[in-house]
């Protein structure tokens, strides 16, 4: 290890990983100042996560504080969009990968979202390389060589850029400060902003990001003050940062509009985080047998819960002058099979149909083969560049937000989260975040479904349709039947490691939080 000095405190990372474009003593002396002033609160919060979940396991349930009734009674907006964000009706999103940032700057969508969080693995390099990807892109001089020789590079009117990183609950093991790992979140913030901010603002757009993760206001206040020290450090106007925050866990349902309130000034919006929000659902309310969930393939945006998140989330934006974005659309285009590839796109279009008329401004796909499709939809029926004006969404209730759906659990759906999981898994071990499987694009909220699923029905002793329950022995038999598959194309020691993880995970009489905390250990 190297120290960079002089620093505030200090702050150290490999010695072969301090390109002069990247770790640079400035950088890390930034990264320093940010750490040194939130890290605290930082922890404060993640006890704060710990001390909930405690009041929910034993039987409270979620409201709206009601300690901040005048937030959501008063009259306030947040600040409007800039110019490049004014129409947001599709965005992509993706790792940091070359070839990846390419493609999706010249998909045709409006934003190009790059993830250092759910579809990336972070590996030492993906994270290093992520970032010089990033700043080339930036100043205009990314290219890339296929080994096949076929050349990319941006076109004309690219999408605008923004990037998320990785959640409050992660850390950096490779960059130490005072011995112990810098938090993930800021580390991909800070190094994005500091490399980049000015140069995003001289080519007439700004540093934007997306939100992850976040559980209550107080997280997003955090984020504010992160903002206002970074533009400070950095002689940048307050307000120049721009963030969406992603409404993917059941607890920020019920403070959207206070974390709209504490960003307003940085605020562009709200997204509906579908995949992460069924895992939250799950892990939050874990020890109730009243919230087991079905099959995930039956679980879909219609469900009563994500409904009326959708709605609430549609109602508050648009109140308060916000972006309220739909969530992903994770289809693959299917070439080899016409049939199969009518009946996903018809999906998709159904998907696209539903949130342009529940008011949505812009939605998610993970493929730029979709682009033409949402744009089609958004284009038709919202001919303008968002419909913020126009209301929509209904103020959603506690008891909306919280009801279970009906639905049926089977062994098929016992077994494709066993297969789903595992092969996701096994790839993001290899350094693969973004996995197609079964003609889906999954992320790691994928395989945070599919162990918190098989962990739940455990746990409440589910019984299946043809009656059987679901007990640790069925599944050590059929995670042995799906290990064999697997094995014929899964790498031997990254399948031997994500079927280890997963029985840690499922097992445990306690619910681990984050399958991906634990893996972490295991990248190099």
């Amino acid at each position: 290890m190297i120290t960079a000095r002089p620093e505030p405190t200090p702050i150290s990372a490999p010695a072969n990983s301090l390109p002069d474009r990247l770790l640079t003593p400035q950088a890390l002396r930034f990264l320093a100042r940010l750490s040194e002033a939130f890290e605290p609160r930082r922890r404060r919060l993640l006890d704060a996560r710990r001390a909930r979940q405690r009041a929910l396991d034993a039987g409270e349930l979620p409201e709206f504080p009601a300690e901040t009734a005048e937030i959501r009674e008063s009259p306030w907006q947040v600040a409007p969009p800039p110019a490049d964000l004014l129409d947001r009706r599709v965005e992509i999103t993706g790792p940091a990968g070359r070839k990846m940032i390419i493609n999706a700057l010249n998909s045709g969508a409006n934003v190009f979202m790059a993830d250092f969080e759910d579809s990336n693995s972070p590996t030492w390099d993906n994270i290093l390389q992520g970032h010089l990807n990033l700043c080339d892109a930036v100043c205009g001089t990314i290219r890339y060589t296929a080994p096949d020789g076929k050349r990319y590079e941006v076109r004309e009117n690219p999408a605008v850029l923004m990037v998320r990183p990785r959640g409050w609950h992660l850390v950096e093991k490779h960059v130490l400060i005072e011995g112990a790992p810098i938090s993930a979140s800021l580390f991909d913030f800070g190094l994005f902003f500091f490399h980049n901010a000015r140069a995003l603002i001289r080519n007439g757009s700004g540093p934007y990001f997306y939100l992850p993760k976040l559980e209550s206001q107080h997280e997003a206040r955090l984020w504010n003050d992160v903002f206002v020290l970074a533009q400070d450090c950095l002689g940048i106007s307050r307000g120049t940062i721009r963030a969406t925050v992603l409404i993917e866990t059941i607890l920020a349902a019920f403070e959207m509009e206070e974390i709209l309130w504490e960003l307003r000034e940085h605020s562009a919006g709200l997204n509906c985080g579908r995949w992460d929000y069924i895992f939250s659902y799950i892990k939050k309310f874990r020890l109730r047998p009243e919230c087991l969930l079905p099959d995930r393939a039956q679980v879909t945006m219609t469900t009563p819960f994500l409904a009326a998140c959708v709605d609430g989330l549609v109602d508050v934006c648009h109140r308060r002058g916000a972006h309220a974005m739909g969530g992903m659309a994770a289809q693959i285009p299917i070439k080899n099979d016409p049939p199969a590839n009518e009946a996903a796109m018809a999906r998709v279009r159904e998907d696209k149909l539903r949130e342009v008329w529940a008011g949505h401004d812009g939605t998610w796909v993970a493929h730029p083969g979709l682009v033409p499709l949402a744009r089609s939809v958004f284009d038709t029926y919202m001919p303008f560049p968002n419909q913020i004006d126009r209301g929509h969404g209904a103020a959603a209730r506690p008891a909306d937000l919280l009801r279970a759906p009906g639905g049926t659990i089977s062994a098929a759906g016992l077994a494709r989260n066993l297969d789903v999981g595992l092969q996701y898994l096994a790839a993001w071990l290899g350094g693969n975040g973004c996995v197609p499987i079964y003609h889906l694009m999954e992320d790691a909220a994928t395989a945070e479904i599919c162990r918190a699923q098989v962990w739940q029905w455990i746990r409440h002793d589910a019984v299946m349709q043809d009656g059987r329950a679901v007990t640790p022995s069925l599944v050590r038999q059929m995670m042995q039947s799906t290990a064999e598959k697997l094995s014929m194309h899964v790498p031997e020691r990254q399948l031997g490691t994500a079927v280890r993880l997963y029985e840690e995970m499922i097992y445990s009489p306690s619910f681990p939080e984050f399958l991906t905390l634990r893996a972490y250990d295991c990248l190099e």
